[in-house]
């Protein structure tokens, strides 16, 4: 049989994004390069992978679905391969399946993981991004090797090591009347309308920061979109709660956006990095988690301003 790794890892490209374009643009390949590996396998295999509609992307057939379930199998098999080599051989190299909390995704991961792979040229680290739930099902899927996320109820079987903690803070667009102020109270905010961003357990913690003072917020919009929220606050629908601070205070149609601490000293959540208790950890795992152990902290976090001085954790 003659099918190559490389080509079984076009064709999961291809499978995964819906299309040669997307699977292109994702995973910096050349269309024809693709394209040739997917018509290279089907010839070899003859079966047809790939129902071919017309404007709208590709469909997996059966023959496909199986062998899109075979072939990451066998990269992943490949993978511990080279993970089992390395640690006898003490190199660092493989791949590594790293999971990030959405709203922590757009800022720390580009830096964290190009400054990883730079140190270590034989790593390559694959991404995957979702809400606290969908990390911890990918960490006990075995899907992802470990997660950056808050210490959201952190669940029995997950182990979780704090890097950092990020007090909330308020946050409005240009013309909101408390946008310059130098604090302000939850008791302030909680009769203006609020933008929340909605996603599972984070939305009990910011619900949580009022009910701890006995009160409610207005919530008038939300959206599970960081980038959402943020630009709805810009301009103007309210003002959002958030805990990570983005280097550039602006959103994405450029306008201005205020980050306005809150007065009372409110619990913070901590990032920290997040695994399966019964996982036994690779050596590339352990130099990861040790690489990102260095590069946040309280005086420096990749992609955004640092929150300085250890503030009060959220108890648990």
């Amino acid at each position: 049989m003659n099918l190559t790794l490389r080509q079984l890892s076009y064709f999961i490209a291809a499978a995964e994004a819906g299309s040669i374009t997307a699977a292109s643009k994702r995973a910096s390949i050349s269309q024809p390069a693709i394209s040739t590996a997917v018509s290279h396998i089907e010839r070899e295999l003859g079966v047809q992978l790939f129902l071919r509609h017309h404007a709208q992307g590709l469909s997996l057939t059966s023959a496909g679905r199986s062998l899109l379930r075979e072939a990451k199998q066998l990269l992943k098999q490949v993978d511990g391969l080279y993970s089992a080599a390395a640690e006898v051989s003490h190199q660092v190299r493989g791949q590594l399946a790293v999971g990030w909390f959405s709203t922590l995704a757009p800022v720390v991961m580009p830096e964290l993981v190009q400054s990883f792979m730079t140190a270590f040229p034989g790593t390559l680290v694959v991404s995957r991004e979702g809400h606290q739930e969908d990390l911890v099902a990918g960490l006990r899927r075995s899907e992802i090797d470990l997660a950056i996320t808050y210490d959201l109820e952190i669940a029995a079987d997950i182990a979780f090591a704090p890097l950092v903690a990020l007090p909330p803070h308020a946050m409005f667009g240009e013309a909101h009347p408390l946008a310059r102020k130098s604090s302000v109270t939850l008791a302030e905010l909680a009769r203006l309308p609020m933008v929340l961003l909605d996603l599972p357990m984070s939305r009990d913690y910011f619900y949580g920061l009022f009910r701890r003072e006995r009160l409610e917020p207005t919530v008038q919009w939300s959206s599970p979109q960081p980038d959402v929220v943020r630009t709805m606050v810009a301009n103007g629908f309210g003002y959002t709660l958030a805990n990570v601070r983005p280097r550039a205070e602006l959103a994405l149609d450029g306008r201005r956006l205020y980050r306005v601490p809150l007065a009372g000293d409110p619990p913070a959540v901590r990032v920290g990095i997040a695994t399966l208790k019964q996982q036994r950890r690779t050596r590339l795992a352990q130099v990861f988690e040790s690489h990102a152990t260095e590069a946040i902290n309280d005086s420096h976090v990749p992609g955004m301003v640092p929150p300085g001085p250890a503030r009060r954790v959220r108890r648990r």
